[in-house]
């Protein structure tokens, strides 16, 4: 993979990568993640979309598979499937947290990054208290306009978040979505009626990163 950008903003460096492959960004990941363990690298934000590929936690159902066959890459993270693909604005951030058992509080800092992104763009968002992740709800019904799934091991995160900028959510309709068969998929330009691209959402999304991963980050 290369890198397009990268730039260290107090304890967080920046990746920002374009469209990669997700099995090549997995490795990176893993790269990334033993080089934080081995304190060789700083803390690391990656930012990048994937070609369209379904990834499935370790929670996935064999029911919550694609109807049609489709290949599924099972990976280590929490969570259940879910699909990526361009217009999607994926983020790994690969930190040390300074404390090592708060994992649902890194959670929780990453769906306020996420729920003031879709707030700068007049989208008001929210999160459950029982499911992960960011959320809709209004007269039309509830709606996740972003996932999250994450694993710590030996302190150090990996994996992330998956906020639907101006994807095809056509992907989304061979699959049970993070296991939630009650809720629909939604979209910041299926909100907001219009184009929005990936470019105008990913210097806000990063500012409002850079704010909570400081928080949580050693």
């Amino acid at each position: 993979m290369t890198l397009e950008a990268a730039l260290t903003t107090g304890q967080i460096a920046v990746a920002r990568s374009g469209l990669v492959d997700y099995e090549n960004a997995l490795k990176i990941q893993r790269n990334f993640h033993a080089e934080i363990v081995a304190d060789e690298r700083p803390n690391t934000l990656i930012l990048l979309e994937h070609p369209s590929v379904y990834t499935a936690g370790r929670r996935t159902a064999i029911s919550d598979r694609p109807t049609d066959s489709t290949p599924v890459i099972d990976v280590d993270r929490g969570g259940k499937i879910t699909w990526h693909g361009p217009g999607q604005l994926v983020g790994y951030p690969i930190v040390r947290l300074a404390n090592r058992l708060d994992v649902v509080g890194f959670v929780r800092q990453l769906e306020t990054a996420l729920i003031k992104t879709c707030e700068q763009f007049s989208i008001t968002a929210l999160r459950y208290p029982d499911r992960s992740g960011v959320w809709l709800r209004d007269e039309k019904g509830d709606r996740k306009i972003a996932a999250i799934g994450i694993r710590v091991a030996k302190g150090v995160t990996m994996h992330g978040f998956a906020l639907n900028v101006n994807p095809d959510l056509a992907g989304f309709s061979q699959i049970v979505p993070c296991g939630i068969a009650d809720a629909d998929v939604t979209s910041m330009a299926r909100e907001l009626n219009r184009e929005i691209t990936i470019a105008e959402v990913s210097p806000i999304l990063e500012r409002e990163l850079f704010e909570v991963l400081t928080k949580v980050s050693a």
